[in-house]
């Protein structure tokens, strides 16, 4: 019998690069049999294969085009086309408007286009696009970080996890989140920013306080910027936010 809960695994939380013990941003979201890769950041593919084959996968989802979040994408093709792993059909890769085009220009090396329909069926998102993917639902919505940019939200069995991709403090997060069971939420910006500037990121104050503004649950800090640390980041945040907060160590799973 697959396993009902919705559950979060943390295969790379790290910014803008990876450090020694930890890949970038990238997460295994599953529940009732169903697996989805969520951010592709670099070095995330080689943890995934702990939890599941590119075979195994039943959706790949990319918040934004910053190779922090999506390089591993480059590496997922070779895998899916030119090694041990026979696709039964392209693995539906939801990501930005642009995204195939951004793979073949980086993967073809001749004249002729590098066949990334082969490999993802990419489907772009948009403001609103909502997918079912097995039991799970996911709806995406637009957030601000200066480029198009898209935040998640999981549904499954009466249960709910929204991650806030890269964004500054924005409204249609707070909407996204609304009441959900667990909200990941970045916190690169080490502040403090003052309400003029050109934002594309949340302080860990700003995580707790959408968490607290969307009524969420509990709290996981993620894409803590390199100026604090990840104690630094849950301590801060925890002053804008009652509930539960930790920091989304990689290879920790959550579930919901």
């Amino acid at each position: 019998m697959p396993d009902e809960h919705l559950r979060l695994t943390v295969l790379g939380s790290a910014t803008p690069y990876p450090s020694a013990d930890n890949p970038c941003s990238g997460y295994l979201v599953s529940g009732g049999g169903a697996r989805v890769w969520v951010d592709a950041g670099t070095g995330t593919l080689g943890p995934l294969q702990r939890y599941a084959r590119l075979d195994e996968l039943d959706a790949i989802w990319i918040s934004h085009l910053h190779a922090d979040h999506c390089a591993d994408l480059l590496t997922a093709y070779y895998g899916a086309l030119y090694a041990d792993v026979r696709l039964p059909a392209p693995i539906p890769l939801y990501a930005p408007p642009g995204t195939a085009d951004r793979l073949a220009g980086f993967l073809s090396n001749t004249a002729r286009r590098s066949p990334i329909e082969s490999a993802f069926a990419v489907r772009e998102l948009t403001d609103g696009h909502r997918v079912r993917v097995g039991p799970l639902t996911l709806t995406s919505r637009a957030v601000d970080h200066g480029m198009p940019a898209f935040a998640l939200r999981v549904e499954a069995g009466g249960r709910s996890l929204v991650y806030s991709g890269d964004t500054a403090p924005c409204h249609s997060l707070v909407e996204l989140a609304a009441d959900c069971d667990l909200l990941l939420c970045e916190a690169e910006e080490p502040g403090p920013v003052s309400d003029t500037a050109d934002r594309v990121h949340h302080t860990a104050e700003q995580a707790g306080a959408t968490a607290t503004a969307a009524r969420a649950g509990r709290l996981l800090v993620t894409h803590v910027g390199r100026a604090m640390t990840p104690a630094d980041a849950v301590r801060r945040a925890s002053g804008h936010f009652a509930g539960p907060v930790a920091h989304a160590e990689p290879g920790a799973a959550f579930t919901v």
